[in-house]
């Protein structure tokens, strides 16, 4: 080693660990600009138009915050949405049943089973500032089992889009009202669809209906 090696400069432990995170940031970003997989209906999965898609990430990012936690379940487009402009000051997380996510976005993706509602990392409970929610089914069951997942990771705002037949189910279990704006898919959808929330939005209250 030269004399010249010796003098050089050595990042610090906690310079290299900073290092890292900012590449891993990076990496999911990258991930996020890739397309999303084709959905498989046998986990009835209905991917959400751009425009919505960006309207609810925009809702999201503005409720909690640009220091914020952000729960997203079962909403992966809308999950794409908010990577592609969230700051790294603000931590989200994929709750999803399909793992193709994992590959995606690493870290910020964690396995869930509506059917084991609170079966979660300890360090979520009550950890996010909003919880967005898509109940993979149109059924009181369904919607029973996620609102208990819910309640475990919220530490108060909701913002849930579902079938509008599942509207009194959803005020009932999770205190949600109605709103204005109309989720759209990439596919019509026979059930109507409507988006819901326990707090005043800002976001989605000029967004198109």
């Amino acid at each position: 080693m030269s004399e010249s090696d010796d003098d050089a400069p050595q990042l610090s432990t906690h310079a290299l660990e900073a290092l890292e995170e900012f590449r891993r940031e990076q990496e999911i970003r990258e991930s996020s600009e890739r397309e999303i997989p084709e959905e498989n209906w046998q986990l009835s999965q209905f991917w959400y138009r751009n425009d919505t898609a960006s309207s609810l990430a925009e809702e999201l990012l503005h409720s909690a915050g640009e220091n914020g936690w952000i729960c997203c379940i079962s909403s992966p487009t809308a999950f794409k949405a908010l990577m592609e402009i969230k700051p790294d000051t603000c931590t989200a997380v994929l709750l999803e049943y399909d793992t193709r996510f994992e590959t995606t976005y690493g870290k910020a993706f964690a396995f869930y089973d509506y059917n084991k509602p609170t079966e979660l990392p300890p360090q979520y409970e009550n950890a996010f500032d909003i919880v967005l929610v898509d109940p993979p089914f149109l059924s009181e069951e369904c919607i029973q089992k996620v609102a208990q997942t819910v309640k475990y990771l919220t530490k108060s705002k909701i913002l849930l889009c579902t079938g509008s037949v599942m509207a009194d189910k959803a005020n009932e279990l999770l205190g949600v009202e109605k709103l204005c704006f109309k989720p759209k898919h990439n596919r019509n959808l026979a059930n109507d669809f409507s988006a819901y929330a326990n707090y005043q939005t800002v976001k989605l209250t000029n967004a198109s209906k």
